[in-house]
C-alpha cells in the first residue's frame, strides 16, 4: 500500500507543479503582456539612431517584467471582485490556484527583477518610469474603479509609459524624453479611451457586478459616454497625425495611418449610430488592429 501511495505521489507532482505555473502565467496576463512589449519595441527602434541589441532584450525582459508586476497586483487587490465577475471568475486568485502570499512574493520578484534590469541595460530614467507605471496601475487605477469613471484617464498613463520606456531606452546617460517621444506616448494614451470603453459597453451588466465605473459617464451605456468614445476617437486620429506635421515620418508613413484612422472612425460612428454591443465589439477589434498598423508605419518613417 504504502508504494502504491508513492507512485501516485509520483504521478500526481508533475500535474500539481503544471497547474502551479500555468496559475502564476495566467497572472502576468501573458498576452497583454507580449503586446505592451512590442509597443515599446517598436518605439525603441522608432526613435534609435542605431540599434544596441543588449538595450532591446533588456528592453523586451523588463518591460515585461514590470507590465507582469503590475497585471498580477491587480488581480491579488480585486481577488473578491473578480469572482463576481463572469469574465474574471476564472483567474488564479479567485479560484485560489495561488494564496495571496505566493502571488505578492511572485509579482515583487518580477517588479523588482523588471525595474533593475531596466536601469541596469538600458538607463535610470526607464528603470524609473517602469517602477512609476506598476505604482499607478495597482496604487491609483485598480482602486480608483470602483470610485470614479475617472479611473481611465489615470489607468491610461501606466497604460502608455511602455511607449514612453521603449523611447527613452534608446537614449544615453540618465536617460531623457523628446519630444518625439512625448508624441508616440500621446498617440497610446489616447488610444486607450476607445479601446477600454468600447470593451467596457459590451461588459458593462458584467462590471456593474463589482461596481466599477468604466464607462465614461456615471450612467454608464448612454448618450454621454457614446459621444465621448467617438469624441476620443477624433482626438486620437488627429494626435496620430502629428509625427507628420512635425516632420519625424514620411507621406507613406501617414498615408498608412490616415487609411487605418478612416477605418477605425467609421467604425466609432457606426457605434454611435447603433449603439449596440455588437457595433461595441467591432470598434474594440478596430482598436486592436489599429495601434500595431500606426506604430508600424511610423517606424519605418518613410
Amino acid at each position: 500500500m504504502p508504494k502504491l501511495s508513492n507512485t501516485g505521489t509520483d504521478i500526481q507532482s508533475p500535474a500539481v507543479t503544471y497547474s502551479k505555473f500555468s496559475a502564476f502565467l495566467q497572472l502576468t496576463k501573458f498576452r497583454l503582456g507580449s503586446l505592451v512589449v512590442f509597443s515599446a519595441v517598436i518605439t525603441y527602434i522608432t526613435v534609435a539612431e542605431k540599434i544596441d541589441w543588449m538595450q532591446l532584450t533588456a528592453l523586451c525582459i523588463g518591460g515585461f517584467l514590470v507590465t507582469s508586476a503590475a497585471n498580477g497586483f491587480n488581480q491579488i487587490i480585486e481577488k473578491d471582485l473578480d469572482k463576481l465577475m463572469d469574465r474574471t471568475k476564472n483567474r488564479p486568485m479567485p479560484t485560489n490556484s495561488l494564496n495571496n502570499f505566493e502571488a505578492l512574493v511572485f509579482c515583487a520578484l518580477l517588479g523588482i527583477g523588471g525595474t533593475v534590469l531596466l536601469w541596469t541595460y538600458t538607463n535610470a530614467l526607464s528603470g524609473i518610469l517602469g517602477f512609476i507605471s506598476i505604482v499607478l496601475y495597482a496604487l491609483a487605477y485598480t482602486p480608483l474603479k470602483r470610485i470614479t469613471p475617472f479611473a481611465v484617464l489615470v489607468g491610461a498613463f501606466p497604460g502608455a509609459i511602455p511607449t514612453l520606456i521603449g523611447a527613452v531606452a534608446a537614449t544615453e546617460g540618465f536617460g531623457h524624453i523628446t519630444f518625439f517621444a512625448i508624441l508616440l506616448f500621446s498617440i497610446q494614451f489616447f488610444w486607450q479611451f476607445p479601446h477600454f470603453w468600447s470593451l467596457a459597453w459590451f461588459n458593462d451588466q458584467d462590471y456593474k457586478k463589482a461596481s466599477f465605473f468604466m464607462l465614461p459617464s456615471s450612467g454608464g451605456k448612454d448618450d454621454a459616454s457614446k459621444f465621448q468614445i467617438l469624441l476620443y476617437t477624433v482626438i486620437l486620429l488627429i494626435v496620430s497625425t502629428f509625427p507628420f506635421l512635425f516632420h519625424y515620418v514620411g507621406l507613406l508613413s501617414i498615408s498608412a495611418v490616415v487609411i487605418s484612422g478612416l477605418a477605425m472612425l467609421l467604425q466609432a460612428y457606426n457605434f454611435y449610430r447603433l449603439s449596440t454591443d455588437q457595433q461595441a465589439k467591432k470598434l474594440f477589434f478596430t482598436t486592436l488592429i489599429y495601434l500595431p498598423v500606426v506604430q508600424l508605419a511610423l517606424m519605418t518613417k518613410i
